[in-house]
């Protein structure tokens, strides 16, 4: 089975590429431009026939219709998908999240793909005015990063509904375990590994964290199983962060202090995800500790010991 990967040299796309390539029977082919994504990230495969990278952009119509001929599922991770940065490059937001997604499903569409499994985000609700947030809250993005997930679940549905293009929506919640960067978590691992403080915008904060082997599960179980609407992939719990920066310090055995910053206006401060949908379409029940694999990345932390 061919089986497409965007964005599959990321965090979350190279872990799902090692899952898929458990079954020898499947050919993977994973396209990304390496914006975020890294090459090191996918070299258990280096030499491996049945994985293909393919180094291009979504945003190339071209080659996605090249790459999607005989593909049966596209599992669509591509994506600028950090707030922060989607804030300073709203045009690659944009026509990555927004144009790219549509690309996606255009040629998944003329291949007669199966099934597309698009990544969304919690993003997509902005500041919730109840929590836990079912899947049924209003989507009311507060910044571009989640105006464009939204926008790009409103044409997973336009082609589902107008096209018959099968479509999956998955809603992650805060996504945490090895290979990511440029998160909270990575950055206070690598602030508490050189002695440094840990900062903290606002320090309020109510964050719904997910450990990335079960995120993976969500995608292959939702790659299969009926799916017709949008499904959360959380913890169901939140944690405030001055929790979580109490366990990144206990951790890691230094005397680390918080250095408060005011809050970022365009962040969403509270989030606990509604996982009734996930536990019953897709069968997957959370740990009771969403933070029981901190030990975990710790354990092999590059910059540890410097």
């Amino acid at each position: 089975m061919k089986i497409i990967v965007t964005g599959g040299a990321g965090f979350i796309g190279s872990h799902l590429v090692d899952r898929l390539a458990h079954d020898a029977a499947n050919e993977i082919v994973v396209i990304d431009n390496f914006a975020r994504g890294r090459r090191e990230l996918l070299a258990a495969h280096e030499g491996d026939p049945r994985v293909t990278l393919v180094a291009g952009d979504i945003r190339d119509a071209v080659l996605l219709n090249d790459a999607f001929t005989g593909a049966d599922t596209v599992y669509h991770l591509a994506a600028q998908s950090n707030v922060m940065g989607a804030v300073s490059n709203i045009d690659y937001s944009f026509t990555t999240n927004v144009v790219g997604t549509y690309n996606v499903l255009a040629a998944a569409r003329a291949a007669s793909v199966r099934r597309v499994v698009f990544a969304s985000s919690r993003e997509v609700y902005g500041e919730a005015s109840e929590l836990p947030v079912a899947e049924t809250h209003p989507l009311n993005a507060k910044n571009a990063y989640g105006a464009s997930k939204a926008a790009g679940e409103l044409y997973c549905r336009v082609f589902r509904e107008t096209y018959g293009l099968d479509t999956a929506i998955l809603r992650l919640a805060n996504v945490y375990g090895p290979r990511d960067h440029g998160r909270v978590i990575p950055l206070w691992f690598d602030a508490v590994a050189e002695q440094r403080d840990l900062t903290v915008f606002g320090g309020q904060q109510l964050i719904d964290f997910v450990w990335v082997d079960q995120v993976v599960e969500a995608f292959m179980r939702a790659a299969t199983r009926p799916v017709a609407e949008p499904i959360n992939i959380g913890s169901g719990r939140g944690t405030p962060i001055l929790e979580l920066a109490e366990r990144v310090i206990a951790l890691s055995g230094t005397s680390a202090k918080l250095d408060v910053q005011p809050a970022r206006s365009i962040e969403v401060a509270r989030f606990e995800a509604e996982i009734t949908r996930m536990r019953e379409q897709l069968d997957l029940t959370p740990p009771e500790d969403p933070l029981f694999g901190l030990p975990v990345i710790w354990e092999s932390w590059p910059s540890r010991g410097r």
